[in-house]
């Protein structure tokens, strides 16, 4: 059976990790070794804002050492990718260069969005159990070391996610100040916790019943041989880690006993977690990034087909920002389905992929939510809105993309030297906001009365024009109208020209 040696590495906060895998059609994903080393990059980025040059220097003995392995293995193929301690680094392109030069590893920093859907695609990558569990409302706690991402399915669809940065590292230096002046780290950090859960559970729990809980960490692995934990098997590893000498629950649960200040916390904002919610049940995998790293690359490869629709989960969660922001439901869907219509028509024009049309889809849903802010400059609203706003699997660059197909579609479009001064999109993504932005542009103006009067509507592409037929007994004037000054632009970036068509009706 033909596979694939994959090496997975995380560079996080507290320690590194080199995962191989044996990736196959038939099989699937095969973990054959892991290889962890201790090393607090987030205590110095947490405490000083940068990464000391004595912890690089041992960065890079850790990170040869992973490439001398991964040569052993004969490994096809790897990608390495670094969270918190080094994205929230001030030295960071200082350092990504000299681990460049000093290793030869290409490594990817990750946006906190990114990181945590690679986190939730290792849970996914257990389909069977992800779907059952799902099927109740269910929350996904994912502890790093220096936040925690909360995600909320209800009925197995993701309905909201947010970060808090009360990670197990950040909120143990943040105590550890406190606790020489007063003791009382347990409770101590219980209270920080249930600030923060309070508010979350205000602003996005509400009403909503969460039955299930699953538990991600780089500490949880191995503190239960079983993934189903019920509340009283939770509380006694939790007395068993919390209530006893560091060097006791490292015996106890064969651990090293230096993990163990971090697993405190872990397992303390756990707790305080599953409280919060009043959660029935507790599923712990034992899963990580790099199970997520190796299950993507695999997806994306066609080695391993994907169990779960995970861009419907990103359109779940840009649904759910336009739901908060009070944008029209009726009239984004009327934009979606002749916005993906367009661009399904015109593949070999604009050259673009699924993952472009993916970000146009995104960018129909919350094209309106600036105005929520304010009616008279909606289009830079909706700009910082999208901005500042998370949304799981996507990167920053891609919210960036997305931010300004938003802006544009109102505002004028500025050419490549003129945007290049405030932004470090390259040609070919400002192409892509050209692209997209065109096509909303034109979407938006076949319900600029937000009537739905495009609601049976087709289109197609004929010997350089683009044909949008209307089945409609509606007045459609000023559609017409705002459509003539929309496809000026179109024209201009595609160079085809558009119409519209209204079907008689006797």
């Amino acid at each position: 059976m033909q596979y694939t040696l994959f090496g997975a590495i995380d560079i996080g906060s507290s320690e590194m990790e080199l995962k191989i895998f044996e990736l196959s059609r038939g099989k699937g994903m095969r973990e054959i070794d892991c290889i962890r080393n201790r090393l607090e990059l987030g205590k110095d980025t947490y405490a000083t804002g940068k990464i000391s040059t004595e912890k690089l220097e041992e960065l890079c003995l850790v990170l040869n050492d992973f490439i001398s392995i991964m040569k052993s293995y004969k490994v096809e193929a790897y990608r390495a990718y670094t969270t918190s301690a080094i994205r929230e680094a001030k030295n960071r392109v200082i350092l990504l260069d000299y681990l460049e030069k000093k290793t030869g590893l290409k490594i990817e920093v990750l946006d906190n969005a990114e990181q945590r859907f690679l986190d939730y695609k290792s849970i996914a990558a257990q389909a069977n159990e992800f779907n059952r569990i799902i099927e109740k409302g269910t929350a996904i706690l994912d502890v790093g070391g220096g936040s925690v991402q909360v995600s909320l399915f209800d009925k197995d669809s993701l309905v909201s996610t947010q970060n808090i940065r009360i990670g197990n590292l950040r909120i143990r230096e943040r105590v550890a100040a406190m606790e020489h002046m007063y003791g009382h780290f347990e409770e101590l950090v219980q209270e920080l916790t249930r600030s923060e859960l309070q508010n979350f559970k205000k602003m996005y729990v509400k009403d909503r019943e969460v039955s299930n809980v699953i538990l991600v960490g780089d500490y949880l692995g191995g503190l239960s041989k079983k993934q189903s934990v019920s509340l009283e098997e939770f509380q006694t590893i939790y007395d068993g880690v919390v209530h006893v000498e560091p060097s006791v629950a490292a015996e106890r649960f064969e651990l090293p006993e230096e993990s163990i200040s971090l697993i405190v916390p872990t397992l303390i904002i756990c707790s305080e977690f599953i409280s919060a919610m009043g959660a029935e049940s507790i599923w712990m995998p034992g899963l990580n990034l790099n199970d997520g790293n190796a299950y993507d690359y695999a997806q994306r490869k066609r080695i391993i087909r994907a169990g779960h629709n995970f861009d419907e989960d990103i359109l779940a969660s840009a649904r759910n920002i336009a739901k908060r922001y009070q944008c029209s439901k009726s009239h984004i869907r009327i934009m979606e389905n002749l916005g993906l219509q367009i661009f399904d028509r015109m593949k070999k024009i604009h050259g673009l992929g699924s993952r472009e049309r993916l970000l146009l889809q995104i960018a129909v849903i919350l094209h309106g939510c600036g105005k929520y802010i304010s009616l008279s400059d909606p289009a830079d609203c909706s700009y910082q809105i999208i901005m500042a706003t998370e949304i799981i699997g996507l990167s920053r660059k891609e919210r960036e993309i997305i931010a300004y197909i938003v802006k544009f579609n109102t505002t004028e479009f500025p050419y490549y030297e003129e945007l290049s001064r405030e932004t470090d999109l390259d040609r070919s993504e400002y192409l892509t906001v050209a692209k997209l932005a065109a096509i909303l542009r034109v979407a938006n103006a076949c319900d600029r009365s937000h009537k739905q009067k495009f609601e049976n509507v087709k289109v197609s592409l004929k010997d350089k024009e683009l044909i949008i037929q209307v089945d409609t007994s509606e007045d459609i004037t000023l559609e017409r109208g705002l459509f003539t000054e929309k496809a000026a632009f179109f024209e201009e970036v595609f160079s085809i020209r558009t119409s519209i068509h209204q079907k008689k009706h006797i």
